[in-house]
């Protein structure tokens, strides 16, 4: 497990007061970001028909939309570490406003993939990374109950805005929906106006910025004691303050600008990488089976309300899975080992895949999205509170960044991928095939290398308690047999053939990695 520490201002997060409005706040952003381009497949069959496509080249609207939403991680962690969460999710709402009511003018599937797909995603993404960090710097001991329940916001908004779609598609038709969904989507800038930025008192940007936006103070921080130090950041931050605040760009590499505003030591971090490479694998068989679930039963013989219902079964589910996991990896002993239920869930999820074609009719379509609904929950209210208990609350804006660029391209060939099976077999169950095998996979491989990380972490921990227990004892002998250099010995000074110092580093560096 990973330690809790500190925010990056040197203070320990409030636990509630306002971070409870800002989880509402998050809800509702996250719920359109994940919720939004699934809930839009009930319009794919008249957009189909409309322009004479595929089933691939329809998938890639959904597809793009959430590629490039992953893709822009690192810009909105950039945007976000130097101006706030506040002013990018209020923009990324209005983006997705316009890019659908420019839809709506549509006469090609070009123009809804850069609309929709670009436009729409670059919004999206706007809304959901902020959303994410800041609800790490409200939240410590409470941050798993924080993150299931803003992550709730994606079940509840997609068990709204299926039936809602169906009904303005009824009543509108495509075009007439996009623009309505476009007005619905700058909610999010009233979103984004209730994360009111944190500030220890002392008058930084942020905090300058949060009187300036609405006029509402920022929330202060709890101090922590001194014995609390956060480490310095690359580019003048941390402990020691610079007369400058940050140190200038000019004159430093590409490489030394980036990692002012993105952490690039991360892909050093053991645990990191094993979640980076899980995640990777699993996206490819992630959003397919839910983009096409709509569509698969239609082409059952199920009516196309009784299809749009089975993603409000799916998301109602949903609903109360993500909560529950937040509590669950909330106890005691789940919290210690969240890794493992994060890995169990991915690997349920491939299995519920794996047998959806074997179920009948609609109760049988009724019965897989229950059981999906619950795995697809776990997955989602663990997949970025596990990537915090890695990385910890300071260097988790740069680790969604590095995250969502690298998953974007699962994300993006994933259902085009998924839609081209079934226009070369004419047959849906080999889509459901392929994802419930990439998951499995997936599971199976993030539990195996989580096991070997906490092994190691285990050996690293025992190594250095028995070295530091090995130097007190030493310290202590050395007193009693009134050697004045014995001190300096146990620590290794001066004595080349103890070499305590140096393995004591080792380890500790070790540990620190890939615990803090």
């Amino acid at each position: 497990m990973g330690v809790v520490g500190p925010s990056p201002s040197g203070s320990s997060p409030p636990d509630g007061g306002w971070g409870w409005v800002v989880v509402f706040g998050a809800f509702i952003s996250i719920g359109f970001s994940y919720a939004f381009p699934k809930a839009l497949t009930i319009y794919f069959k008249e957009i189909q028909r409309d322009f004479g496509v595929s089933y691939s080249q329809i998938a890639w609207v959904s597809s793009i939309m959430l590629a490039v939403m992953y893709a822009g991680g690192p810009i909105s962690s950039i945007l976000v570490n130097r101006y706030g969460s506040r002013p990018v999710v209020i923009t990324g709402g209005v983006m997705c406003g316009v890019a659908m009511v420019t839809a709506s003018f549509g006469s090609s599937i070009t123009h809804l993939y850069m609309c929709v797909g670009i436009i729409g995603g670059v919004g999206l993404s706007f809304n959901l990374q902020p959303s994410l960090t800041i609800i790490g710097k409200y939240f410590q001991v409470k941050r798993p109950i924080a993150n299931g329940l803003a992550m709730a916001g994606s079940p509840v908004f997609l068990c709204t805005l299926a039936p809602l779609n169906q009904f303005l598609f009824d009543r509108f038709g495509w075009r007439g929906g996009f623009v309505i969904l476009g007005a619905m989507l700058l909610n999010c800038c009233v979103a984004g106006a209730l994360m009111r930025p944190l500030c220890d008192g002392r008058p930084t940007s942020v905090c300058q910025a949060a009187w300036s936006v609405g006029g509402a103070p920022a929330v202060p921080l709890k101090p922590l004691p001194d014995r609390v130090r956060t480490p310095e950041a690359p580019c003048g931050g941390g402990d020691k303050e610079r007369p400058s605040g940050r140190a200038p760009l000019r004159g430093r590499s590409c490489a030394e600008s980036l990692s002012c505003f993105l952490d690039l030591s991360l892909f050093g971090h053991r645990g990191f990488v094993i979640y980076l490479m899980g995640n990777v694998l699993m996206f490819f068989g992630f959003f397919a089976p839910m983009i096409f679930l709509a569509p698969y039963a239609k082409h059952r013989g199920v009516d196309e309300y009784s299809a749009a219902s089975l993603l409000s079964v799916l998301a109602i589910v949903d609903m109360l899975a993500r909560p529950g996991t937040g509590l669950l990896a909330n106890t005691r002993l789940v919290r210690r080992r969240v890794q493992y239920l994060f890995s169990f869930a991915v690997a349920y999820n491939g299995v519920c895949h794996l047998l959806c074609p074997l179920a009948s009719g609609y109760w049988g379509l009724v019965a897989y999205a229950v059981c999906y609904g619950v795995v697809y929950g776990m997955v989602c209210a663990l997949l970025f509170e596990c990537l915090m208990d890695l990385v910890g609350p300071g260097r988790f804006s740069s680790a969604v960044g590095l995250v969502t660029i690298l998953e974007c391209c699962p994300v993006l060939l994933g259902p085009p991928i998924a839609g081209a099976l079934v226009d070369m077999f004419a047959d849906y169950s080999y889509l459901f095939y392929m994802c419930g095998a990439v998951m499995l996979t997936a599971g199976l491989f993030l539990f195996t290398m989580n096991y070997w990380n906490y092994r190691q972490l285990n050996r690293a921990k025992h190594t250095q308690d028995r070295t530091s227990e090995l130097g007190e004892r030493t310290v202590q002998h050395g007193v009693q047999s009134g050697h004045p250099r014995a001190d300096h010995k146990a620590a290794g000074v001066g004595d080349p053939g103890l070499g305590q110092e140096t393995g004591t580093l080792q380890v500790k560096a070790e540990t620190e990695d890939n615990i803090v």
